[in-house]
């Protein structure tokens, strides 16, 4: 947790080398190669008041990382993420939380069921897309944080 307090905004790169993007829709939620230099690829860090060890990930369009229970894909492990609005009484706020997780030179970010955010690759459908997904089910495929406004990691 200790690479968030300072940072006012981080760019999520996958071990794709793809940046985390909000789409322009207001609800999906991407990878692309060209995320270093777009404004949709700028995440601005909330810590959780109550909750030393848990952000909230705001996108450039004012709304929120979330982790659905909405399968990605049926029959198919994984949950969809995507970008929803804080709930003004807190009902479904708990799904907008991360809890980052070091590991080693990266961070993984772990979901309200304990599920991590995987950058997804290979063909379509999976091509570029991102879920949230138990971590024994495949290969981790983890979503590492460069900084990029406010004091950034020592591991940019």
């Amino acid at each position: 947790m200790e690479f968030f307090t300072k940072t006012k905004a981080v760019k999520l790169r996958s071990h794709l080398d793809k940046y985390l993007i909000a789409d322009d829709d207001l609800e999906t939620v991407r990878q692309t190669r060209r995320g270093s230099s777009r404004k949709a690829a700028v995440w601005f860090v909330e810590l959780v008041g109550e909750k030393s060890h848990v952000i909230r990930l705001r996108s450039c369009h004012g709304r929120y990382l979330a982790a659905s229970n909405i399968p990605f894909l049926l029959g198919m492990t994984g949950n969809r993420v995507i970008q929803t609005e804080l709930s003004e009484n807190n009902v479904d706020n708990w799904k907008l939380e991360w809890e980052p997780i070091r590991d080693g030179f990266q961070v993984q970010l772990k979901s309200w069921c304990s599920k991590l955010l995987r950058a997804n690759g290979g063909t379509p459908p999976w091509r570029n897309s991102v879920t949230h997904d138990e971590p024994h089910t495949g290969p981790d495929k983890k979503m590492d944080s460069l900084g990029c406004g406010g004091r950034t990691s020592a591991w940019k």
